[in-house]
Parts: C-alpha cells; structure tokens; sequence
C-alpha cells in the first residue's frame, strides 16, 4: 500500500544551495529490481523504500547554482515520465529537496553526496559539476511505475578517478547532424564523461566552417563518392554518389554551448600534417608537388601531406586556428600529428632545405618542427596541444599532451618524460571495431573489441612508478566513422561500450567488478530504449575460447554472462543439442561444426553460435618458431597454429599470427615419425591493410630435426582474403615439418603504404 502525504517544511540556514521543492510520497514496497548507477559510485548503499514523485512537482532554485543543472535533469524528468517538472526562481528558506554546494563536506572535484530518505533528497558537492553528476546519478535510479516516478532510498558518495573521461567521435568519414550529436552529448554527461573530442579534418572531408578560406566549403567538405564495403576489398567499388556537409560556426557555437551546459568540454581535432587531403584538393599550393588533389572517396593514410618546407602552409593553419579558436573555449586544441608518411617531403625541394635551414636530422624532427611550430604559435594563443603518440617521433615539443592510441607505449613514454598523457590504446577502446564474432554482425572497422575488454582496461601500467604515473591524466574511447553511415549505425558502436569507458575512467580500478557492472547495464537498459538509443545488446551472447588440454587435445569452452541462463550445444552428427547445467559448459570437439544456444527459462535468447573445426595430425603438437609474431597479431603461445580453428577473414579472432617484416619459419613436432601425404596452410592477403601474402612458400620434412628434405614450394597466392594452401605431396615419412615463408619485405612504391613493412599472415599448419 502506499501512503501519500506532504513532508514538513525545513529551514536551512546557508545561502549556498538550491531550493527545489518537490513533492513525493513514500512508498513501502521493497524495491525488487537491483539498483545500479553507472559509472559506479565509490560507495552506495540502497533501502527498499521508494520516493514517488507526484505529477506537477515544483522545483526552486536559489542563484548559487547554475540552472543548467536542472534543465538537463528536467529534460530528462520529461522524457521518463511524461511530466513537466516546474522550475521557479526564488530565494526561499525552505526545500523538501534541496542541492548544495560544500566543499569542506565533499573535498574531491566533481564529486558529491546524493541522499534519498524518508525526510529529504539532497546533494551536496564540490562543485557545479559535482552539483550535475549527483542529478545524473538521481536520473539513473528514477524509474516510472503505475505512471509515477520513484527513486530508491540511498546513501552515495563519489567522486571520479580521472579527470579527464572522454569520447571522441570522427566525423570527417561520415557526416552527423548537429541534433544527433546533441543527443550523443547528453549520453556522454548522463554516464559522467566531461570531454567530447570532435575530429573535424580529414582526407575523407573538411568539417568546419572556415570563412576566411570559403573554397574548405564548397570543395573540401564533399567528396565525389564513397567506397562500398571495406577498405581490404580488392577491386575497391564506389557508390556514385557526392557526399559530404559541413558545421557552420552558428552550429558549432551552438553544440559548445549545449555541452557546457552539460559540463562537457569540446576539443576541436584540426587534423596536421597527415590527413590533408580533403585541404589540398581546396588549397593545392599547400602539398609538395602543388597537385591536382582530391578529397579521398576511400579509407586509410596517404602519401599527400602538408608541406613543411611552405610557409605558406603555417600561414593557413593559423588563419584556420584564428577561426577555430573562439568556437572553442577548451584548454586543449587537438592537432593530429598522427599517420603522416614521409615520402613526399623526402622527394620535396622546399621540405628538404626547412630540413637544411633548421639543421634537422631527418624527416622525422621535421615533423617535430612542424608541430613545435604550430605549439608555438597556439601557446601564444593561451592555449596547449594535444596530439597522437606519434608526436613522440623528433622528439616532444615542450607543452605538448600525448594521446597515446597504437598501444600504451606513447602514453607511457610521455609520462617518463614527465608529459601529460591521455591513454587511448586502439585494441580496448576504439570502438568502431567489432563487439562480436559472430559473423551476422554488421560491418566494422576489423579489430575485436568487446564490452568486457572495454571494461577491464586498466590505463596505469605497471611500468609507471607513482610520481610518473600522476602524468596519466584519463582515458578515452575512440569512434572511427568509416563504417558508421548513419547515427543508428553509430549509436550500436557506441553503446553500450560507451558506458563500460565511463566506469573505466570514473571508478577506481579496486571498485571495479564485470559482473557487477552487467547487472547495472541491465537496469540501464529500459532507460537506453526510453531514450532512443540503439544500444548493441550482444554482451550476453556465447563467448568462447579454444585451449589446449594436458594430454594436448583440444578443449572448447562455451560461457554467457546472463544470470539463470543455461548452454545447449550440439556437434556435427549429433541428433538433438545437449543442455548444460550451467551458463558455461567445456566439451572436446571433433572434426566439424559445433553450435551452440543460449537457453532461459527453456527458450533461445540471442543468435547461434557456430564454430568450425578440422583435425589432422598436427593438432596440440609443438611448435617452434624462429622469429615470434608482432603487435595485434601475437596470440601468446603456438597453440592456435594446431587447435585445428581457423582464423576468419575479418583476421580479428586471435587465430592469425602476423610477421612484420619478418619470415615464417615454423617446425613441427609430431612427436614419432609417422606417415606425411597432405600438408597445408592458410595466407591471408589484404594489400589494402599491409598483409602481403609471401614470395615463396616452401614445406619441408625430416625424420631426425636436423636434416630437411624440401617437398612443396608455391609462389602464387591469388586471392585476395584467405589463400588455401593444400599440397598433396608423395607420401613421407617424418617426425618434423617445417613451413618457411618468406616476406615481401618493404611495400614497393605504387602500392598502399609504400615503404612501410609488410605483414605475413598465417594460420594452422595441417599435417596428414
């Protein structure tokens, strides 16, 4: 039963607050959904009683607060209950909820106190921010029931980790409207991330409008077509179809605007001296060889930069800067840095003689000239750079801010030099690349990124001490348009991954749990859809991972992280699909398919898992590797060269090893000699990602480990994706087996990336 009535009036005396006065009633019911706030607060206890606000519900202000506060909270009273909640301007004394500033009782920036009680709704904080982070927390807990909204009774007190939490969103692949972007920006403030990074330039497009150079407008921001599928297909095809539009600086004021009101500061990425291609189709005096150009109509890095050795190019850049600069109030101004090849300023006349004139060693401190240019003449605008840890190579200008996005080791050299860094690493936060492998997923940008690897980001490493580690000032997510042509596109990559890099960056890493945060997520989720927000709901899906076992056979473990869940999984042959008796279940597959389900309350949640297997000879033996595979592509252990799984084409499953630069050479051990007549591998070739498949292939065997007889060789790799090779070969006898493929080496010019080390993929050895 719920009991309604109208709670005394109390007089505070301070005049540093806020005085909404709402009315509510007391409900008794316990509470029976799990309370859940995201990013999770440093502590927070729960009652099982319940505030109901009734319709119509008043709330005062006094003048020490910022009305924005409210307004977003109002905003979001609206979208959950359909009902308006009143705000009046007054000085009055009295509260029934009040919000208020104390930063002797809250000392942390950005923190607050959020308390729900049968007297009063009150939080107090640090800060305005900490004043707006305590009503997001409220917002999160409001829920509607029979047409009322109710907020458990709790005690919370938080405050964040970092204080830089951010997202960045590229826009200059595809293009957003200012309304889809305001809609983003309201997410990032209700999950507590304070900085929107908004890449502006690229080659693919010139987002922003520039008065004083009218030609980025009408040339810049458009491109004559855009590329079908993904930048590893060969033949690349295209739509057709001119693309492309623009931010007014109206528009651009405006989002600032709406962000600050939502304590999110925009940084603005003003792309340098790599990316310019969308610029130079506008303005070709600024390349080194004077063009034509054109904005690119596909994905990936290419050799027209701007030229260093043109004065005229910092001219631009500055006049570009003058504009920008008022638009944007933030400390930091993103200037790239990243991706820049040296080819054209190697062949470059004028690049050359900066090189001569400034007694440079190469072109690489010519790029650190570059940016120390362009820092210099930003400091002298009151303002600081930040740019991709590839600003590390010539050396780091004085000021600079190192985002550190191809691995931790750009933020981790910033630190010890004692330069603020933001940890962005592209393998757990871009979240353009895929959330899952099941291959019905929709397009991405190749890697593998899933909720739970977001999540369990740690950005300190261990190889900072405590002095250095202080340099470390956040973490951000990263989303890459190219595969994202519409906001709902969009909005699948983001969330809910998006709210997985909150809690990196809000909570401290002993206060974090994955469990713990899935059952949040789920309390999330009503909120999300009551918002329009087309959230991925794939996180609950089958997971697997293929290990070896101690007789070397090959073990397939199947787990779903949804509560009261069970596995039923069937393998090739079988009749009907075995249940388990909990959410994960290890079997020993065979030769074939295996599929699984994930079954609540006896029926399917979710798609079908598949996964292939083929078993030879070969499977769980050892092998030895001459030269160790790289990056990305170095699964830990030889294992998944004879699990008998091979790796997909999408080369983002962990099965794939890759050498940079570096030739396979690979043995394997069958333990006895046995009987040889089939042996195999798998290539794969993507030209357009850098994977070149060998020169020459060769399989040879031996009985002793000693002495090799060379039994196959190829060195025709056609297809473009996964080459098969199977080589049926006069029957041998042997013990060991070795595979060696040599490396293309360096990219040859003409071709994508020229100069740089190719990649040599491979996967499983089969022997029969």
């Amino acid at each position: 039963m719920i009991n309604y009535f109208r709670l005394p009036i109390r007089f505070i005396k301070t005049t540093v607050l806020v005085l909404p006065c709402f009315v509510f009633a007391i409900q008794s019911k316990a509470q029976t959904a799990t309370q859940g706030i995201i990013p999770r607060p440093v502590k927070a206890t729960f009652g099982k009683k319940s505030f109901v606000f009734f319709d119509n519900a008043i709330g005062r202000f006094g003048k020490s607060i910022s009305e924005d506060n409210l307004i977003f909270f109002r905003q979001y009273f609206h979208a959950l209950t359909g009902n308006d909640l009143s705000v009046r301007k007054s000085s009055k004394m009295i509260a029934d909820m009040w919000l208020v500033l104390d930063s002797n009782n809250v000392i942390e920036p950005e923190g607050y106190k959020l308390s729900v009680s049968d007297k009063y709704i009150m939080i107090k904080a640090h800060d305005e921010a900490g004043i707006f982070y305590g009503l997001q927390s409220l917002t999160q807990l409001l829920r509607v029931k029979d047409g009322k909204a109710e907020v458990p009774y709790c005690e919370i007190s938080d405050h964040p980790r970092f204080a830089y939490r951010g997202m960045h969103l590229d826009v200059s692949r595809h293009f957003f409207e200012p309304a889809a972007v305001k809609k983003w920006i309201d997410l990032l403030a209700l999950y507590k991330i304070n900085t929107f990074h908004w890449h502006l330039t690229d080659d693919q497009g010139w987002r922003i409008e520039i008065k004083k150079y009218p030609l980025l407008q009408s040339i810049s921001a458009y491109r004559d077509e855009t590329i079908i599928g993904h930048k590893k297909d060969s033949p690349h095809r295209f739509n057709g179809k001119r693309y492309g539009g623009y931010y007014t600086q109206d528009e651009v004021k405006d989002i600032v605007k709406y962000a600050t009101q939502r304590h999110i500061t925009v940084i603005p990425e003003i792309e340098m001296p790599g990316h310019a291609l969308a610029a130079l189709a506008a303005y070709p005096q600024l390349g080194c060889t004077g063009g034509p150009y054109a904005t690119a109509t596909f994905w990936g890095i290419f050799d027209d930069v701007y030229c260093a050795g043109n004065d005229e190019t910092f001219t631009f850049l500055q006049n570009v800067m003058d504009e920008v600069l008022p638009l944007f109030p933030s400390k930091y101004i993103h200037i790239g840095g990243d991706e820049c090849p040296k080819t054209k300023w190697k062949a470059c006349p004028k690049c050359q003689k900066r090189i001569q004139d400034e007694h440079l060693k190469d072109e690489k401190e010519l790029q650190s000239y570059f940016i120390g240019r362009m820092e210099k003449y930003l400091n002298s605008k009151g303002r600081q750079i930040i740019g991709w840890d590839e600003i590390l190579e010539g050396g780091l200008t004085p000021g600079a801010t190192v985002m550190s996005w191809t691995g931790e080791e750009g933020g981790i050299a910033a630190a010890k030099q004692h330069h603020e860094a933001i940890m962005t690493p592209e393998k757990y936060v871009y979240l353009d690349y895929y959330q899952s492998l099941y291959p019905e997923e929709p397009l991405a940008g190749g890697g593998y990124t899933p909720l739970s690897k977001v999540y369990n980001y740690e950005p300190i490493t261990n190889e900072l001490n405590g002095e250095e580690a202080k340099y470390i000032k956040g973490v951000q997510a990263n989303a890459w348009s190219e595969y994202m042509a519409s906001p709902e596109q969009a909005e699948r990559q983001l969330f809910p991954r998006m709210l997985a890099l909150a809690e990196v960056a809000w909570s401290s890493k002993s206060n974090k749990n994955y469990v713990d945060f899935l059952k949040r997520l789920r309390y999330q989720q009503p909120l999300l859809k009551k918002l329009n927000v087309n959230a991925a709901d794939v996180f609950d899906e089958i997971t697997d991972s293929v290990t070896e076992t101690a007789n070397h056979q090959v073990a397939l473990t199947l787990k779903t992280t949804l509560p009261g869940a069970k596995i039923a999984y069937r393998q090739e042959g079988d009749k009907a699909y075995t249940t388990s008796k909990s959410n994960s279940v290890t079997i020993q597959p065979h030769s074939g398919l295996v599929k699984g389900i994930v079954l609540l309350n006896g029926k399917q949640v979710g798609r079908t898992y598949e996964k292939s297997f083929t078993f030879h000879k070969a499977i769980g033996k050892k092998v030895t590797l001459k030269n160790q595979p790289q990056g990305g592509y170095n699964p830990g252990n030889t294992f998944g060269l004879v699990n008998g799984v091979f790796g997909s084409k999408l080369y983002n499953d962990g099965q794939w090893y890759g050498f940079s630069g570096d030739d396979l050479d690979a043995v394997v051990d069958l333990g006895s000699v046995q009987s040889v007549s089939r042996l195999g591998i798998n290539i794969l070739k993507y030209h357009w990602q850098k994977m070149w498949e060998p020169t020459l292939l060769t399989f040879e065997v031996s009985t002793d480990g000693n002495s090799y007889t060379e039994v196959y060789r190829q060195t025709d790799f056609p297809d473009n994706g996964i080459n098969e090779v199977r080589a049926n070969i006069k029957t041998q006898q042997a013990r060991y087996v070795r595979v060696k493929g040599t490396n293309k080496g360096i990219i040859p010019p003409g071709e994508y990336i020229a100069g740089a080390k190719a990649w040599l993929m491979v996967d499983e050895i089969m022997v029969n």
